[in-house]
């Protein structure tokens, strides 16, 4: 279970301005406010980053752009479609962010690194897939099955994330941990005499 967690803590990080607009604005808090507390936490989190001299990953800049860029859309406009359409728009941007090879490697532990990177980097085009699946799925509800969407919105979106990292999380430890047992048996075998 440590290791889930040490996985998801990065990467609640990378999205936490975007996270903090989501979850105000399902608390329906005013748009403006929300927005501006979701751009305070990125930018705090940035000057943060900088200060500790940590170099800022794609990812991190992506969680705080979608919380500019929404939060300024949802001003703007106050059309109940944008608001179904805009999580299609987080994922598909979410997906072209994650088509970068070998995003995923920072989530792998100290222990994994060397025996694992095959393997994430394939589960990091994969979950660009499911990103992209995930907003051509809340479009095609959105627009077709309207009163469906609310409930969509509440379960699919996340019952497939929390299902892909367990997967993640599963496949990710089995190849590694049989690759380091593998590693340490053939270190601990007799070296074969000559004859």
């Amino acid at each position: 279970m440590n290791g889930l967690i040490y996985a998801a803590r990065p990467l609640a990080w990378d999205f936490f301005s975007t996270i903090v607009f989501a979850a105000l604005t399902a608390l329906h808090v005013d748009v403006r406010l929300a927005a501006a507390l979701a751009w305070g936490a990125g930018l705090a989190q940035l000057a943060v980053m900088k200060l500790l001299r940590r170099p800022i990953p794609h990812l991190q800049w992506a969680g705080l752009g979608l919380a500019l860029v929404f939060g300024l859309a949802s001003m703007l406009t106050n059309d109940p479609r944008f608001v179904m359409v805009k999580p299609t728009l987080i994922y598909l941007a979410i997906a072209a962010v994650m088509l970068k090879r070998g995003w995923m490697l920072r989530y792998l532990p100290p222990v994994a690194t060397g025996h694992g990177d095959g393997i994430m980097i394939a589960w990091g085009y994969a979950w660009s897939g499911l990103m992209a699946a995930t907003g051509a799925a809340n479009l095609i509800v959105a627009v077709w099955f309207t009163k469906q969407w609310p409930l969509f919105l509440a379960t699919f979106p996340l019952a497939s994330k929390l299902l892909f990292v367990a997967l993640t999380y599963w496949t990710v430890r089995r190849r590694v941990r049989g690759r380091i047992l593998a590693e340490r048996a053939a270190q601990a075998a007799p070296a074969p005499q000559a004859a």
